[in-house]
């Protein structure tokens, strides 16, 4: 793939989580967030951004929110667990997109907030619609997603490059 192809990223915050008497990495999804998780997968598949690559924390929840959303997909993409991602600032979430390997066009990280949501933040330089009016007003709630492009190579990506191209999230 060249560089100059418009690249695409989505920014997935895990679906609604559980309360048990279990660490904050071992929280499991509640059924709200079984159900959100189906819904945003379908809604990934209906907007027509095939992922190439999945950036997964390892938590619990958000093992559990990409394993529902992609069962969605007509295929399953290359699939990384990270470390890095759970409890990740922006900064360090743009390091981790830094080392994408240059032949994935579209990829998706899932994580958490408050990172996911500083990340999209961070990212969008401009937006396209309504997309970046309603993430303000909507803030980034469990399984909500961003849809942003960015020129360049994934070592290029840095603060107010992107465009926002979508955002969705749950009703509530």
């Amino acid at each position: 793939m060249s560089v100059a192809e418009p690249r695409r990223i989505v920014l997935f915050r895990h679906a609604k989580a559980d309360w048990p008497q279990v660490t904050d990495h071992e929280r499991p999804l509640a059924e709200r967030g079984r159900k959100d998780a189906a819904v945003a997968g379908r809604r990934l598949v209906d907007i027509g951004v095939p992922i190439d690559l999945a950036l997964c924390s390892t938590a619990v929840r958000t093992r559990e929110t990409w394993k529902i959303a992609v069962h969605e997909f007509p295929q399953r993409p290359k699939t990384v667990y990270e470390e890095r991602i759970y409890e990740a600032s922006p900064g360090e979430l743009i390091a981790l997109l830094n080392e994408t390997p240059d032949d994935v066009r579209d990829a998706v990280l899932i994580g958490h907030n408050p990172g996911i949501q500083g990340l999209a933040d961070i990212l969008s330089g401009q937006a396209e619609g309504d997309a970046g009016e309603r993430m303000r007003s909507r803030g980034f709630p469990a399984a909500a997603f961003a849809v942003l492009s960015f020129d360049g190579s994934w070592k290029s990506l840095e603060p107010g490059l992107a465009t926002l191209l979508d955002y969705w999230a749950p009703a509530e």
